[in-house]
């Protein structure tokens, strides 16, 4: 299998059922959807979907544990050579993730970036404070942490599968705030990054996982890695 992409749930049947056909037509992908105890039947459309396609998997879990355990717990279950993190309410083109396979290859870099803030990225449909939100968040992640990156927020990104398993194996946050862990980590452990970039547009079915204490939970992990984690990264 070339590559795996680990899609977290909660509450997204409508969404699944347009992004995983476009997903699974192709056979070097495989699909592992890790999802939180969705109210919706969430998890009936991927055993559905596993009944024609070899190439999905489905992890059900208890309760909402949040995005980085999902991560850490699909990737378990992959078998991927490269290892795509990706939102299931259809805010990331998958066309995207050929061209990331070819940036890895091509730019012998260790993960791309499906970001919105380099040039030729964009973002589609997001109200002001969204936008607050994300500026805000990227602009603590590069001037505390000195992450290098224009968008340390993306959760769309594709990592060479010996690359994500030295982060998971380090990483220790499960919410949102693994994001900037992993990015971290890899500037820690040496890893080449690249930003390619995206048009995201803002889910049309569905409600944004986003909560305050999701927001509270990533400012504190930015406290904790710049002062827990060791030296600070430099540029």
């Amino acid at each position: 299998m070339e590559i795996s992409v680990i899609l977290p749930t909660y509450n997204e049947k409508e969404n699944l059922e347009k992004l995983l056909p476009i997903l699974l037509k192709n056979s070097n992908v495989e699909v592992v959807v890790v999802d939180d105890s969705s109210t919706d039947g969430t998890p009936n459309v991927v055993k559905r979907f596993m009944r024609k396609y070899d190439n999905v998997k489905l992890i059900e879990r208890p309760a909402k544990l949040g995005l980085g355990s999902a991560y850490r717990d699909g990737f378990r279950a992959t078998l991927g050579k490269k290892i795509v993190t990706m939102d299931a309410d259809l805010s990331h083109d998958p066309k995207y993730i050929a061209e990331f396979s070819k940036v890895i290859d091509d730019m012998n870099v260790d993960i791309v970036i499906g970001s919105r803030y380099v040039s030729g990225g964009r973002i589609v449909g997001w109200k002001p404070h969204r936008k607050i939100i994300s500026w805000g968040a990227n602009f603590l992640a590069k001037t505390i942490l000195g992450l290098n990156v224009r968008d340390a927020t993306s959760g769309y990104r594709m990592y060479r599968r010996d690359v994500f398993a030295k982060i998971a194996s380090h990483s220790t946050m499960n919410g949102y705030e693994f994001q900037i862990e992993a990015l971290f980590l890899a500037k820690k452990f040496g890893f080449k990054i690249h930003e390619y970039p995206i048009i995201f547009t803002d889910r049309r079915t569905g409600r944004s996982k986003l909560t305050l204490g999701e927001i509270l939970r990533f400012l504190k992990a930015i406290f904790k890695l710049r002062f827990f984690s060791g030296a600070t990264l430099r540029h």
